[in-house]
């Protein structure tokens, strides 16, 4: 118990350090993922990789499907156009009773993120140009975030998708990537960090969106910082967190039988429930590009959550099972008893990345999945699917950025994957943890769909060349990056 207190104290005293970063800030220089994981970062090594930028590039110069309509609907979206002019505030603030004016940021952060794709797939420097010069424009005037307690999502959300900008610009001419970096850590996490370990309302308060927002802007920020101590914070909230952004809390049910885990956020609304699966793999994915496998963990339970998630929004039952949290500063027991129907069928840009991991990378079934990604068309982005915040959730373009072909048997063995110690504890922070399905919950139309892998379908790129695995080198997670792995049997002992 002594060492996982202490464990947890060093942690929080090294991300309390926000001023101080890591060596190798600003320098570019590139690693592959299996080394960054022991000594320094995988530039760029977010959401995209070079390997991915060289594959979206040589894809649409080739004319190849779907690659070319994915790359449509980028160029068609407003927020791509090189004509694009920042609008920077000194303060950004979102809740409370101030002047709602955070939509400014999100449509910089998205018309720079935009301009930054366009730029590493065409070679056209005016893109490049111009989302240099909105992260300039905010970085040099930017004084601080605010408003009520959506100021966390506000932090976290264009928080990660802010750093993923500065990851695509790192080295370009005249960006200045230290003020960059500055604005994020002395704007950003902190907010994030409050929200990663607050002290108002119950601990399960909060849905887990809210939590993994926080989480995707810490990782982002870490990696963007060259500062190992995030980005491990992150894993570890992952596997071991309070809040409903951890494992285990995310999705607290696994329904074995039929192949399927239950979201969180399943009884509250669908629009929530999507919004979860997308910065889950957000996580997910910038964690694998930095040679750590969070998509596998305890027997790749994300995957099963995504089935769910999919499925009934195809419009099919699942199971489910009342669902109970505590709420408020008293932390008064709720419950929610039936799945809701609030946003089903909606449409968010978030399948083509989970898909094309566990189908194509890894050989995993995603039957559902791949229906939602087929019935959901070629994926845009900020701009497409609404135009209040919650259109700009995800940075999108999935169907450009993700697809890919189905990696050969020995390709997906050398894959990252979990220790064994890792996946066996990433299930105890959790009141409920993983669970087979009860008795009487499983639905009559839900079949197993079980681990084999799932058919090509051209309509989502599977014919394409395998690049990630051979242009990357990734081989194994690094020993030594989660920090946390010897804590579980204490946790379990403790508990």
């Amino acid at each position: 118990m002594t060492r996982q207190i202490s464990r947890r104290a060093m942690l929080k005293a090294a991300g309390a350090a926000t001023g101080a970063v890591g060596i190798g800030i600003g320098t570019g220089v590139a690693a592959s993922p299996a080394t960054a994981a022991r000594t320094s970062f995988a530039h760029p090594g977010m959401l995209h990789t070079r390997a991915d930028l060289e594959r979206m590039a040589a894809k649409v110069k080739a004319g190849a499907a779907p690659y070319t309509a994915g790359f449509a609907r980028l160029t068609a979206n407003r927020h791509s156009q090189s004509t694009w002019l920042p609008n920077p505030q000194e303060s950004s603030i979102r809740g409370g009773s101030g002047v709602q004016n955070y939509g400014a940021l999100y449509h910089d952060v998205h018309a720079a993120y935009q301009n930054a794709l366009r730029w590493k797939i065409t070679g056209d420097t005016a893109h490049a140009d111009t989302a240099r010069d909105i992260c300039n424009a905010w970085s040099g005037t930017l004084k601080g975030i605010g408003g009520g307690s959506e100021v966390t999502l506000l932090a976290g959300i264009y928080g990660y998708q802010f750093a993923n900008v500065g990851e695509l610009m790192r080295g370009y001419p005249g960006f200045d990537l230290a003020r960059f970096q500055d604005m994020l850590v002395k704007h950003f996490y902190p907010a994030n960090r409050h929200m990663m370990y607050r002290k108002t309302n119950c601990i399960g308060h909060y849905w887990a969106n809210w939590d993994l927002c926080t989480m995707a802007s810490i990782m982002a920020i870490g990696i963007l910082c060259d500062d190992r101590a995030k980005f491990d914070e992150t894993v570890d909230y992952f596997y071991h967190g309070e809040g409903n952004g951890s494992l285990a809390k995310a999705i607290p049910y696994v329904y074995d039988d039929v192949d399927l885990a239950q979201w969180q956020e399943s009884g509250r609304d669908q629009g929530h429930s999507l919004m979860g699966i997308g910065l889950m793999g957000t996580i997910c994915e910038m964690a694998w590009n930095q040679g750590v496998d969070l998509y596998g963990a305890e027997d790749s339970k994300f995957r099963k959550a995504c089935e769910y998630v999919a499925r009934y929004n195809l419009g099919h039952k699942v199971p489910y099972t009342t669902y109970t949290w505590t709420n408020g500063v008293h932390c008064v027991n709720t419950e929610q008893t039936v799945i809701s129907e609030g946003g089903r069928g909606g449409g968010r840009p978030i399948w083509a990345r989970v898909y094309h991991h566990y189908a194509n990378r890894r050989g995993m079934a995603m039957p559902n999945t791949r229906e939602m990604l087929a019935r959901s068309g070629p994926e845009g982005g900020g701009g497409d699917y609404g135009p209040n915040s919650g259109g700009f959730d995800e940075l999108g373009f999935g169907t450009l950025a993700y697809t890919r072909d189905k990696a050969t048997a020995a390709e997906a063995a050398a894959s990252p994957s979990p220790s064994k110690s890792t996946a066996a504890e990433s299930g105890t922070s959790g009141s409920s943890g993983a669970s087979k399905s009860p008795a009487g919950q499983s639905s009559g139309d839900v079949s197993a769909q079980g681990g084999k892998s799932d058919e090509d379908l051209a309509a989502t790129g599977a014919s394409d060349l395998p690049l990630w695995t051979a242009a990357t080198g990734v081989t194994a997670v690094a020993g030594g990056l989660l920090l946390l792995r010897r804590r579980g049997q204490a946790r379990r002992e403790a508990e």
